[in-house]
């Protein structure tokens, strides 16, 4: 698959698949014998976990990590767990403050709501 189509079909573009290829997020890219990236399946499967990972906030950095310990081998299966354990922990405990977050605003915009009915209240009562 072209870097094109990969850019098209994870919505992310050609540069920024390229960035993560520089950078060591993904593993080497084939080419064809133009010279030019020939993504296969297994390219692909990255592209979607990195683009999942990202989404959900973890650095390329941790990224970039997890891809050389994988590179190593099966050696650092457990060092590969842990990485993503701590990272799963992370998010656990992000979802955690937006969920006390939300709550708030949720608070905030009753307070809100309830003002208006009040206002709206007075007016009728004056418009009597």
């Amino acid at each position: 698959m072209k870097i094109a189509e990969v850019s098209k079909k994870y919505d992310l573009s050609q540069d920024t698949l390229r960035y993560y290829e520089r950078t060591g997020l993904l593993p080497c890219v084939n080419r064809n014998k133009s010279g030019l990236r020939d993504y296969t399946e297994e390219d692909c499967r990255w592209v979607e976990f990195i683009k999942c990972m990202r989404n959900a906030g973890l650095p390329i950095e941790i990224l970039i990590e997890y891809v050389s310990l994988f590179q190593q081998g099966d050696d650092t299966l457990e060092a590969r767990k842990e990485l993503l354990i701590e990272q799963r922990n992370y998010l656990v405990d992000k979802m955690d403050e937006m969920k006390k977050t939300i709550e708030r605003l949720n608070g905030k915009i009753e307070r809100y709501e309830q003002t208006v009915v009040k206002k709206e209240q007075e007016l009728r009562k004056t418009d009597n």
